[in-house]
């Protein structure tokens, strides 16, 4: 058993290093946008294929855990690990089309009137690093707080869009540069969506609850027991 703890203790702390490199690569896919920093940008590029090596070194951990696991919390938490370094690749996938997009813009010249991405930005990282916490702290109520954010963010999404387009219709020389703004416009969205997974895993691992795909978010049993008074 305490082998065990010490090998459960190591490939949480692998998760935690591996969700601390997808955050980061985030953050700097939007500062070399921001900044127009095609270097910064390359960087973000290349961090991408560290992020997949975490992926496929946990899921080899994970494998060889799960064979030993001695209580259904275990099996629980390393199959919730799994799922949320799955998430976190594709969090790396979207900084890197990201960085991609912001290498591109910055030799361009910058739009007139470009669309403001802070909003939708620091949604989606708020949600990502709140989401990871709740993960650490074996917090479900953190969890469930943050899974509406995610319909503000694809409003916002559809906003950016609907600007976009009427940008392109009055303005043909600027579709190159909308469209690549589109595409940074849904892979914020889509990193809410991944944080909005991790959240949802979250509350599986620590109340046994799956509230995927429900369309809403399902109360504890405290919730419908002070409901009923």
């Amino acid at each position: 058993m305490q082998h065990f703890d010490q090998e459960l203790a190591e490939f949480k702390e692998k998760l935690l290093t591996m969700a601390s490199h997808a955050e980061a690569a985030v953050r700097r896919s939007i500062e070399a946008l921001v900044n127009r920093d095609s270097e910064l940008a390359r960087q973000v590029r290349a961090e991408d294929e560290v992020i997949d090596r975490y992926e496929v070194e946990i899921d080899e951990m994970a494998i060889l855990l799960l064979a030993k696991a001695p209580l259904a919390s275990d099996l629980r938490l390393i199959t919730v690990a799994m799922k949320i370094s799955q998430n976190l690749e594709r969090v790396g996938d979207e900084a890197a089309k990201i960085s991609n997009r912001a290498r591109d813009l910055s030799q361009e010249p910058p739009l007139k009137q470009a669309p403001d991405l802070s909003k939708m930005a620091n949604l989606a990282l708020g949600m990502l690093k709140e989401s990871l916490d709740a993960f650490v702290n074996h917090d479900p109520a953190a969890a469930r707080s943050l899974i509406p954010r995610d319909k503000e963010v694809d409003a916002l999404n559809k906003q950016l869009v609907r600007e976009l387009a009427d940008q392109m219709i009055k303005s043909p020389e600027s579709v190159a540069r909308c469209l690549s703004l589109m595409v940074v416009s849904k892979s914020l969205e889509r990193i809410a969506d991944h944080a909005t997974n991790v959240a949802e895993e979250v509350v599986y691992l620590c109340e046994a609850l799956d509230i995927r795909h429900t369309g809403k978010l399902r109360r504890t049993v405290a919730e419908d027991e002070a409901g009923r008074l």
